[in-house]
């Protein structure tokens, strides 16, 4: 029990030194950029939940709602995957200059921003507006069988939270295991866009 003990005050000197060597301050410029472009994509994607979603069939609603559940789960697993991959191999391409080792070499450096954009921002966001297809879905399928629109819908979310949840887990696990070809092959993605503007 003693030496428990000593190995976990060892410990907790450990951490504390590490956090004085490794010691960050918030950076508040983008914490105003991740709150403004949180604010500009959850407001977009609100007006088109509100203006657009509920004039589509119940089969468009489906495909709009598969396609955010993907979108959320994918961007889950980059932020995941940027977070756990290894820098050194993309040091080591971006010597060589093989194409997008510099931008892989960058959003690895930037992992926490990274991570907070693909998982917070995106996520949240794709899991807010599967929310609303659902309630619409729950609606529709409510008026074409007649069953009361409260067992449907909880029927419904139920469904899609479940669905989201255990496609997120898997992907996680499997961000961790394959995080630098993840990150190498959304770096080459990312580099497109990022050569198309010079």
């Amino acid at each position: 029990m003693r030496k428990s003990k000593l190995e976990l005050l060892n410990l907790k000197v450990q951490t504390r030194r590490k956090e004085l060597e490794h010691k960050e301050r918030i950076d508040k410029i983008w914490l105003i950029k991740i709150v403004l472009i949180s604010f500009i994509v959850a407001l977009t994607f609100a007006i088109i939940s509100e203006t657009i979603i509920p004039n589509v069939n119940t089969i468009c609603g489906v495909i709009i709602l598969i396609t955010f559940i993907i979108l959320g789960v994918l961007f889950d697993m980059v932020g995941v995957a940027v977070t756990a991959s290894d820098i050194v191999p993309f040091n080591s391409m971006a010597s060589r200059k093989v194409k997008g080792a510099k931008v892989a070499v960058k959003l690895k450096q930037n992992a926490d921003k990274v991570s907070s954009f693909c998982n917070d921002v995106i996520g949240d966001i794709c899991g807010v507006i599967s929310g609303s297809v659902g309630v619409i879905i729950a609606d529709s399928i409510s008026k074409a069988t007649n069953i009361e629109n409260l067992y449907v819908s909880l029927l419904v979310t139920s469904i899609i939270a479940s669905i989201t949840i255990g496609l997120k887990a898997i992907s996680k696990s499997y961000a961790i295991n394959k995080s630098d070809i993840i990150l190498y092959k959304f770096s080459k993605f990312v580099y497109i866009f990022y050569k198309s503007k010079k």
